[in-house]
């Protein structure tokens, strides 16, 4: 969770919302993104979908059956989709989203029963300090 916080970090030096994602084989890191949908004008630019799409492209794959990934805020829909069809072995994740988190708060698409995969789930890993960073950051837009 420390490399995604930084990644987190990163993109909060960015002006982008600031989630940091990595996705892990074993003790390997093999990608790490941040959101970018500011900068590249793009709203699907999430940090889980980059992070993902640059490990299916080092490991030359595609799916991450054997990986993990570490994300700083509950994937949204739209994420918790990519991390299913990438077939992400276990997601952890820090803070709760309680308006748009589909890993449990809102929904749960990574572990719906009716779907052809199923992810293995750890949430509120670091959440006060991934929490933190997106309240500071929200609290300094609109100050």
């Amino acid at each position: 969770m420390a490399a995604a916080l930084e990644q987190a970090r990163r993109a909060a030096a960015m002006d982008e919302v600031p989630i940091g994602a990595v996705v892990m084989r074993g003790d390997d890191i093999v990608a790490e993104a941040h959101n970018e949908t500011v900068a590249r004008n793009n709203p699907t630019l999430h940090a889980e979908f980059l992070a993902i799409e640059r490990a299916l492209e080092a490991l030359g794959t595609n799916r991450l059956t054997d990986c993990t990934l570490y994300v700083t805020l509950e994937p949204c829909a739209q994420c918790a989709g990519a991390i299913v069809l990438a077939k992400v072995k276990t997601l952890v994740f820090g803070a709760f989203d309680e308006k748009a988190g589909m890993c449990g708060s809102v929904g749960d698409i990574v572990r719906h029963p009716r779907l052809n995969h199923r992810v293995d789930v750890q949430s509120g890993v670091q959440a006060e300090e991934c929490g933190e960073l997106m309240k500071d950051f929200f609290a300094a837009r609109r100050a």
